[in-house]
């Protein structure tokens, strides 16, 4: 199980990231897109047989963050962490002290649904469950649930470009929402050497383009939020060292963009600290 979360993420790419169930126990979403009435994705032309730059990162800074958080969403909202963790009677969303990984502020989600991606937009936040095709709006100050939206198919990640809420569910389609009537835009497809690029998971966007952390792996997809092209990868192997793992140490996963400061953080689910990292070519 570990070992698995630990390959090499370009010998899992290799693969074609078709991946067995994980750690999570969330299994694969299906190979087509849930939302068969949303818009055509965009034309996958410009990703036929890509060659895409590899980045590696440096660490920055460590943070402390809490083990028993199963990360599925993280945003850096004004010097404080907004956390949205999973499994069925352990989902929460969570404000977070960044210096001490201390919980601020703690809502609970009903046990019957797996919490997802979460983002900000306005005065809200919003955030996905896994299979229930529901989401839920809350109250960005009070952290208080405010209203429910739907949507077809599985949730995995959220973001937003401050107009559009933008899901991932698994499978190589990205999907735009108007974020007051929850109707598809638009969509895009992301590939790789011309095939689907599965497994996008947890979303940020970062300078300009989608960051997408393939699930069960140690690489985020750099991806043109326009098109679905492919733009890059980043290796994230080794980021946390071989003592800091523990019995229920997971996956990689919990992307958060810090645009004021310009700086990038990652951690994983059940992970004892979180990173704030700087891209570099790797060598």
């Amino acid at each position: 199980m570990l070992r698995a979360a630990r390959l090499s993420a370009f010998a899992l790419l290799g693969l074609g990231v078709a991946l067995l169930s994980g750690c999570d126990a969330r299994p694969a979403a299906p190979l087509a897109a849930a939302a068969s009435s949303a818009p055509a994705p965009a034309a996958p032309s410009a990703n036929t047989a890509d060659v895409v730059p590899i980045s590696g990162y440096e660490i920055v800074n460590t943070y402390p963050h809490d083990r028993g958080a199963f990360t599925q969403g993280l945003i850096h909202y004004q010097g404080i962490f907004l956390e949205s963790t999973g499994l069925h009677g352990g989902s929460s969303l969570r404000k977070v002290d960044p210096s001490s990984g201390r919980v601020l502020q703690l809502t609970r989600v009903p046990a019957q649904y797996f919490a997802e991606g979460m983002t900000v937009l306005g005065d809200k936040i919003y955030q996905l469950t896994w299979q229930n095709q529901k989401g839920f709006i809350y109250d960005l100050e009070r952290f208080e649930k405010t209203g429910e939206f739907a949507y077809t198919g599985e949730g995995w990640g959220l973001t937003t470009d401050g107009t559009s809420l933008i899901l991932s569910d698994g499978t190589h389609l990205i999907r735009f929402l108007d974020p007051v009537t929850f109707r598809v835009t638009r969509t895009i497809a992301v590939l790789q050497n011309g095939q689907p690029l599965r497994q996008l998971n947890e979303l940020e966007l970062v300078r300009g383009e989608l960051l997408a952390n393939i699930w069960q792996t140690n690489t985020v997809a750099r991806i043109d939020p326009a098109t679905g092209r492919l733009l890059g990868l980043i290796d994230f192997s080794g980021l946390l060292a071989p003592a800091d793992y523990a019995g229920n140490t997971d996956v990689l996963n919990g992307i958060a963009y810090d645009a004021k400061n310009d700086r990038l953080f990652v951690t994983g689910k059940n992970w004892p600290k979180l990173f704030e990292v700087r891209l570099k070519p790797r060598s």
